[in-house]
């Protein structure tokens, strides 16, 4: 067993292509995607939510997703 995780942030990738971005950095040895969600309230810039999760999911991966919510109410968006 692995004593470390590469968990890459998604943040850069083309989201045009993002699910095939995604494979790639899987391909090349990382264990976990990294989603840095922002609201554009908590932090000063807005990125994306559960939807893109999801539409990740939908597209076929299935490694598990690491999430850095700098979201505020946090409670609000942890169901999703």
């Amino acid at each position: 067993m692995k004593d470390f995780l590469i968990a890459p942030s998604i943040l850069s990738a083309d989201f045009a292509r993002l699910g095939e971005d995604v494979e790639k950095v899987l391909a090349a040895g990382a264990d976990v995607v990294h989603f840095d969600v922002m609201d554009n309230h908590y932090v000063p810039n807005l990125t994306f939510g559960a939807p893109v999760c999801k539409a990740l999911r939908d597209y076929g991966i299935t490694a598990p997703i690491d999430v850095h919510l700098m979201v505020k109410p946090v409670d609000r968006i942890i169901p999703d």
